[in-house]
This record gives C-alpha cells, structure tokens and sequence, in this order.
C-alpha cells in the first residue's frame, strides 16, 4: 500500500464511475482468528439488489462486534472475491488509517437504504 500523502495519478469520472461503491448495514460480527493481523468476519447487507456479501476487516482496535451490528459502512463490491486465509472476502470494507496505521471506519452521516451508492 502507498502511503497516505502519496498522490495518485489523475483519473477521469469514466474510471472512477466504474468502481462501485455502495451502503450497507453489518448484520453479522465473528472473530478471525485465523488473520494474521487481527480482523472481524463482517457479513453486511446491500439490499435486495446485491444481498449480503462477506467481507474480513482490520477494524479491531476501534470496534467490538456490539459496536459494529446495526452500523452502515461503505464498501466495494465489484471487486473479485479474494481469499484471506480459510475466509473468502467478498467487498473491501473502506476505512481511513489513524496516525498508527489503525483502521477508521467512513461515516454515512444518515441513514440511508441499503445498495445505495456513492457518486
């Protein structure tokens, strides 16, 4: 990964229109006890357009699974499923890293329906 102050290289709304960016609700939290760093098994629902989609998530120092239910998170899913150990990870669950590296989760300031998409 680059780091944080790295800027990327100029795209146009044609590129960025092509990842697909969308809401959805955490329904579900495990332990992954398996990762090797440490991480949560995150089921999250998109709506009835594209369903519940698994997604592994280094997102333990600020989260607990009580803290995490119920949240709405941005993720994207048009990516290939990707194997992290013996889970598949359907969506990249999209954070922003803290001064240490740790994840922080995007905030979706209201609720909004779940499958919505960012544009």
């Amino acid at each position: 990964m680059s780091s944080s102050s790295e800027r990327k290289p100029e795209i146009s709304f044609a590129d960025f229109d092509r990842v697909d960016i969308r809401a959805g609700t955490i329904v579900e939290v495990e332990p992954f006890p398996q990762a090797r760093k440490p991480a949560f098994k995150l089921k999250i629902d998109f709506g009835a357009g594209i369903g519940i989609k698994k997604s592994s998530a280094q997102i333990t120092k600020y989260y607990t699974p009580e803290t995490l239910i119920g949240r709405q998170v941005f993720a994207v899913v048009n990516f290939p499923p990707r194997q992290i150990g013996p889970f598949m990870s359907e969506v990249l669950t999209l954070g922003f890293p803290d001064e240490e590296g740790a994840v922080v989760l995007g905030a979706i300031e209201r609720k909004v329906p779940d499958g919505g998409r960012l544009f």
